[in-house]
């Protein structure tokens, strides 16, 4: 699956991956989180982390997974940090402007879904298969586009499921254009378990994987290209080895919670897990 540049007369892409220097720690304030394997504590939505300093550092980002803050090592927010901080509110951090904090943490959540999206459309609009929803897909990415740049009251008012629900029809059909090119039967686990499953070697090629969970799953060696992915929970699956290029709607986060090796082939625009898979006893 050759991939083209997307066309000059798109509206430009903000920066859809973390810019954490230029964000005032959102995701350490705004989100909730559960102690679990995940978190080493529990937090409540718009209460900062004990771990965050006054700089919007965290104090011990280095030692994440050691102190039980594996959750933090995987998350992006898709760029939509630095947006809220930098755009949406001026550069007004909510320390400095607690006028702020309320509707600032309400934003974020929005945003990121919103830099999801254009991320998965960009993404679409590079597929040459896919031409046939590709009108479908440039007002899609222009519309959001748009959104990106609203002020707090617009974003806080945008009802968020009904523009997913509206892009995923696109990108459901962009899948079934592009899968429809790899040769042999597809296999279709969409939403399926495949917790621990044994899948070393396994042919997957555009099989779909919409939002199955394939945590801890063993994927060494399988072969994956063309596979949609999309949702896929891929926390400690096995990828050594395992040949993810041309994948459809990878994203770093899920590479991120993921263990996987030099040997994992992935897409040029990512990079590999953080993590390698623990040898065989």
């Amino acid at each position: 699956m050759s991939k083209l540049p997307l066309p000059p007369d798109l509206p430009p892409l903000p920066l859809l991956q973390a810019d954490c220097g230029n964000c005032f720690a959102l995701c350490c304030v705004a989100l909730p989180f559960a102690k679990s394997a995940d978190f080493a504590v529990n937090k409540s939505a718009g209460t900062p982390c004990k771990n965050l300093q006054q700089d919007f550092r965290c104090g011990i980002h280095t030692r994440l997974r050691d102190t039980g803050f594996q959750g933090c090592t995987v998350f992006d927010c898709f760029g939509a940090g630095q947006q809220v901080s930098q755009v949406t509110f001026g550069g007004r951090d909510w320390r400095a402007h607690p006028e702020t904090r309320a509707e600032m943490f309400e934003v974020f959540p929005v945003m990121r879904q919103l830099h999801e999206l254009l991320r998965y459309v960009a993404e679409a609009l590079t597929l040459p298969a896919a031409a046939p929803v590709h009108p479908g897909l440039r007002e899609a990415l222009t519309r959001t586009r748009q959104l990106v740049d609203a002020d707090a009251h617009t974003l806080t008012a945008l009802d968020v499921p009904a523009l997913r629900q509206e892009i995923n029809t696109l990108l459901l059909k962009t899948s079934e254009l592009v899968r429809a090119k790899t040769p042999g039967r597809k296999k279709n686990h969409r939403g399926a378990d495949l917790i621990g499953a044994r899948l070393s070697g396994a042919d997957l090629r555009g099989a779909n994987l919409r939002g199955a969970y394939l945590i801890a799953a063993d994927l060494s060696g399988a072969d994956l290209r063309g596979a949609d992915l999309i949702g896929a929970d891929l926390r400690d699956a096995n990828l050594a080895g395992a040949d993810l290029r041309d994948t459809l709607f990878l994203t770093q986060p899920q590479l991120n919670a993921a263990q996987g090796t030099p040997t994992t082939h992935i897409p040029p625009t990512l990079t590999h897990p953080t993590h390698g898979h623990p040898p065989a006893p």
